[in-house]
């Protein structure tokens, strides 16, 4: 009810609740009072012999209904239900599912206390902490990073090795409790020739087929135009910055000379999400070495 803006609807929707639940008690009061004459039809039939007699509703049903209707009368006294009245309990959704999260955490507590007293490194050789660390990671970090942690267009591949901002443990702790935010700028007033220029180049850097004179003029752009302010002379990025390696042959988005081109041109945003505040030190900590596990199986 609070989305509504005018008392108007709180009354409308309270008058709808108590007129249709009191309406089923009178409906079936008046039927009980109705005049009913034990064994004879009505006159309506059906497939020749299917006849309709005109008997009363049997006592223990209407008991029955009666007994419903006070629930459903006691129900909306206790719970919400009639417009903006909270009811008596003053229950909520919101509020149950905190009572049950606290209970959960309160029970939890103790083991993620002992595996935050514990370094990331070896707690990712804890066996039983990693079944727990991927349960945690299939809840909070499926949706990204999918269930295999390889990633997708976008999304890095956590298994691999290859980190944006470092795979130390307390730089992958550091990104789960804080979060990222990625930036490439756009860079479409370089043109269309210069910035193909500058995707060969960055394609010859790790190997890539290239045409070798754009990729020339694509190195000497690369060094005049603003590139080695995030990626570096050598083009193997700063991860204080989180700007990507450019020669190492992994790509988060693609390394066809189209997506290059598109990334130049467009720039790139990404966003990791803040996790500290939701999830808490104990679990933080239990996924950074559940994911510094994966890219160290050993």
């Amino acid at each position: 009810m609070s989305d509504f803006v005018s008392e108007f609807w709180n009354f409308y929707v309270t008058g709808i609740v108590l007129v249709s639940v009191i309406g089923c008690a009178v409906f079936l009061w008046s039927q009980g009072s109705a005049n009913f004459t034990v064994g004879k039809t009505t006159g309506h039939a059906w497939d020749e012999t299917l006849e309709e007699y005109n008997n009363p509703l049997p006592k223990w049903w209407s008991w029955m209904f009666y007994i419903t209707v006070l629930f459903a009368l006691g129900y909306l006294a206790l719970y919400p239900g009639l417009g903006s009245f909270k009811g008596w309990l003053g229950w909520t959704s919101a509020g149950q599912h905190k009572a049950e999260v606290d209970k959960a955490n309160a029970a939890l507590k103790p083991m993620y206390d002992k595996y935050l007293g514990m370094d990331v490194k070896a707690l990712a050789g804890d066996k039983q902490a990693m079944e727990t660390g991927k349960r945690l990671f299939l809840t909070y970090c499926l949706q990204c990073h999918g269930a295999d942690a390889r990633g997708s267009k976008g999304f890095p591949n956590l298994t691999d090795g290859d980190w944006l901002y470092g795979g130390e443990p307390a730089k992958i702790e550091e990104t789960i409790s804080n979060g990222r935010m990625g930036v490439m700028p756009p860079h479409a007033h370089l043109g269309a020739d210069t910035i193909k220029n500058l995707a060969n180049y960055v394609r010859s850097l790790s190997g890539l087929p290239a045409d070798p004179a754009r990729a020339a003029k694509g190195r000497e752009a690369f060094m005049t135009v603003g590139c080695t302010g995030c990626h570096g002379m050598d083009a193997k990025g700063m991860q204080a910055i989180g700007s990507p390696n450019l020669t190492d042959g992994t790509w988060l988005y693609g390394s066809s000379e189209a997506t290059i081109t598109e990334t130049i041109t467009n720039g790139r945003q990404n966003k990791m999400p803040v996790w500290k505040d939701f999830l808490g030190e104990g679990k933080v900590h239990l996924l950074a070495a559940y994911v510094y596990g994966l890219s160290h199986p050993q």
